[in-house]
């Protein structure tokens, strides 16, 4: 097996070390399901972390702004979005539900969707501060509140799906089993086999959280985010040219690929 130990993204997918990721180790299991075996396969690929810390209020701003883009835009709509409404002695909660439509639209350019996104931050901004008064309760909220109650309430909001609720319930929460479902997720855990090909995101979160333990999941979600991207790609994943290029061949079902 490849014993290449890529350094860690600092950027959407585990928040870097600002955002409270924390060294861990996670024992592997003697005889697990095949969803706990790639992720304990992954553990031996990837940095082992557990996730939590983030501003609540930021990360869902960041999360919204990586909706349908890749962090190579988001990450400098979100760069421009701080530096233009963050200030030492604001709540970003209140000053972005004060905040001009068209001019925040602008700043976020970069990440797409500018005027959809535009709209569902100031809506989050305009509901946080009229439920929970400032950014900071909302943080308090989604820390200290049942992971159930905080996806049920974050799905209320304008332009927030599962997957973004989800990014906030680990990566400011710090909830343990829940693992969020983005494109490369649903690809790879279709193929493997380990949810049905026809499964939406939904089905696949809930094959991977009833089938992997709770203290998994996050590392789970980013490191198959990373190995989706250097391996089980969408248009031509590795195994295509060459199987044994593929750290997870031997538990992979291969659904949907062509292979020699």
């Amino acid at each position: 097996m490849d014993s290449f130990m890529p350094t860690e993204p600092t950027e959407n997918i585990s928040g870097g070390p600002a955002g409270g990721a924390r060294s861990d180790s996670f024992d592997r299991a003697e005889n697990p399901a095949t969803a706990e075996r790639v992720i304990d396969r992954l553990g031996e690929l990837y940095w082992e972390k557990t996730y939590g810390g983030q501003d609540a209020f930021v990360c869902l701003v960041r999360t919204i702004l990586s909706q349908n883009t890749t962090d190579a835009t988001s990450q400098p709509a979100h760069d421009a979005l701080i530096e233009r409404y963050e200030g030492p002695e604001s709540d970003l909660a209140r000053t972005l539900a004060a905040a001009d439509h068209d001019e925040l639209a602008e700043t976020i350019a970069p990440a797409g969707l500018q005027h959809q996104k535009a709209t569902s931050i100031i809506q989050a901004a305009e509901r946080i501060t009229e439920e929970f008064d400032n950014a900071t309760e909302f943080d308090r909220f989604v820390r200290d509140t049942t992971t159930a109650t905080v996806r049920e309430t974050l799905l209320e909001f304008h332009g927030v799906g599962p997957k973004t609720a989800d990014c906030v319930l680990l990566f400011a929460g710090g909830q343990s089993g829940v693992f969020p479902v983005d494109t490369h997720v649903h690809r790879i855990y279709r193929r493997l086999g380990v949810a049905p090909p026809d499964a939406d995101h939904e089905t696949v979160r809930e094959s991977l959280e009833a089938t992997i333990p709770p203290k998994k999941c996050g590392f789970g979600h980013t490191a198959s985010i990373q190995f989706g991207r250097e391996y089980c790609t969408a248009r031509q994943p590795v195994c295509v040219d060459d199987p044994s290029a593929c750290p997870l061949f031997d538990l992979c079902d291969r659904v949907g690929v062509e292979t020699d």
